[in-house]
């Protein structure tokens, strides 16, 4: 995720599942520069309306300045931690289930999609793969698999097809929100449809207290 500072000045009503701030598609019209209707990355637009979500499109929200940690992104928003959607690439190695044909740097690319408020279990990923070895993708390598550079990766509309495990904490709640593409937006979607669009399967990769 990558947004910070405050939400521009015009409020409206809100969406469902988040704090009384402005959406993005209200305010265009209060906003001479139009990039609140603009805010998505033009991929991710478009990757919206093949996916016929085109409506999503108006619900974006744009925030005047980059971040790239969840809790400032949370902050902005005016949502819970854990109703941020990371989505996160990682390099694992040595997995039967993945396409050794599409390799990238020192491994296959895989996304993770995590609530905010939890950190990845690199070792529970590696078991769910049948891997030998799962780490963190260099920037170069999220940007050639997903077309995005971190702190703006969303959930889908990349340029590469990857294997995507989201953890089953994003279930927690009705709304979450995730990077529309820039460091700069994010946009709403009830964690079930994110997770479909992504074409994920559902686990339990988050690390937890022991």
């Amino acid at each position: 995720m990558g947004i910070r500072g405050r939400v521009a000045a015009t409020r409206t009503a809100s969406v469902p599942g988040m704090s009384a701030t402005e959406s993005a598609g209200s305010a265009a019209s209060a906003d001479p520069t139009g990039t609140a209707g603009s805010a998505a990355h033009p991929r991710f637009a478009e990757a919206l309306r093949a996916l016929g979500l085109s409506e999503v499109i108006g619900r974006i929200r744009r925030f005047p300045e980059q971040t790239r940690t969840a809790q400032e992104a949370a902050a902005a928003i005016g949502c819970e931690l854990s109703q941020i959607c990371k989505s996160l690439i990682f390099s694992a190695v040595g997995s039967p289930l993945l396409e050794r044909s599409r390799e990238l740097g020192d491994g296959v690319p895989v996304l993770v999609l995590m609530d905010g408020a939890s950190r990845v279990d690199v070792e529970l990923v590696r078991r769910e793969l049948g891997a030998e070895k799962v780490t963190r993708a260099r920037a170069d390598v999220v940007r050639e698999t997903t077309g995005y550079a971190i702190g703006g990766v969303p959930p889908f509309g990349h340029v590469t097809r990857t294997r995507v495990l989201a953890d089953r904490s994003l279930l927690a709640h009705d709304v979450v929100w995730a990077a529309a593409g820039t460091p700069y937006a994010v946009f709403p979607m009830d964690p079930k449809s994110l997770i479909a669009h992504a074409g994920g399967a559902v686990v339990d990769v988050r690390e937890t207290a022991e």
